[in-house]
């Protein structure tokens, strides 16, 4: 890659547009679109912003050497920890909602519960010693995706206890009367999901 290819391949995998871009290092939108298309090049104090920005290194911007990591042993990048941690947990509740249905065991959401807590320990693990730019990122898309994943079960544990009066450690919510409250349910955990989510991605780092 070069300097071009570089800039461009930062900007998308931390998922800002080239006019947030442009608002973080004060120029226009112009002037990073034509860095993305080999028209011109930064100049060196921008290149310092830019590195700033997507904590790399100045040397990664202008050469492609990449950061050498600290004698503790390689990091986890917090995005590939994102990915790997929700990957996981969506397994996890897939798993426990598909053992319960055939089974109707304990163990299937203990089972979903333990993965997910094998998810948030992978992701912390990606939070340990990486820059705080890329965590924060990181932070911001876990919460955004997650939230549709941890918050299911919690939601219909309370559902199933208070309201269905079903099987409380079921992993999902028991369809049945009352059907306005079942319904009510998916609006309430639409509404949750979607704030948490719309609040991370207006998010600026």
């Amino acid at each position: 890659m070069n300097l071009a290819d570089r800039i461009q391949y930062l900007r998308k995998i931390q998922g800002i547009s080239q006019e947030e871009l442009a608002d973080k290092i004060g120029v226009s939108r112009q002037s990073v679109s034509k860095w993305e298309n080999e028209q011109s090049i930064p100049d060196m104090d921008k290149i310092i912003l830019i590195s700033d920005f997507f904590a790399v290194t100045t040397d990664y911007i202008l050469k492609g050497i990449e950061q050498e990591r600290s004698d503790t042993g390689e990091m986890i990048p917090p995005q590939i920890a994102m990915m790997i941690a929700t990957v996981i947990a969506f397994i996890g509740l897939l798993v426990s909602c598909a053992i319960w249905y055939e089974k109707q065991e304990v163990y299937a959401l203990a089972i979903g519960l333990a993965l997910m807590a094998i998810a948030c320990m992978i992701f912390g693990m990606g939070m340990i010693g990486n820059p705080s730019k890329e965590k924060e990122i990181a932070k911001r898309n876990f919460l955004m995706i997650n939230i549709w994943i941890f918050s299911f079960i919690p939601l219909s544990f309370c559902y199933n206890l208070f309201i269905s009066k079903w099987n409380w450690i079921a992993p999902y919510p028991h369809f049945g009367p009352p059907f306005t409250a079942y319904v009510m349910f998916w609006v309430v955990y639409l509404i949750l999901c979607l704030f948490v989510s719309l609040s991370q991605y207006k998010k600026k780092y």
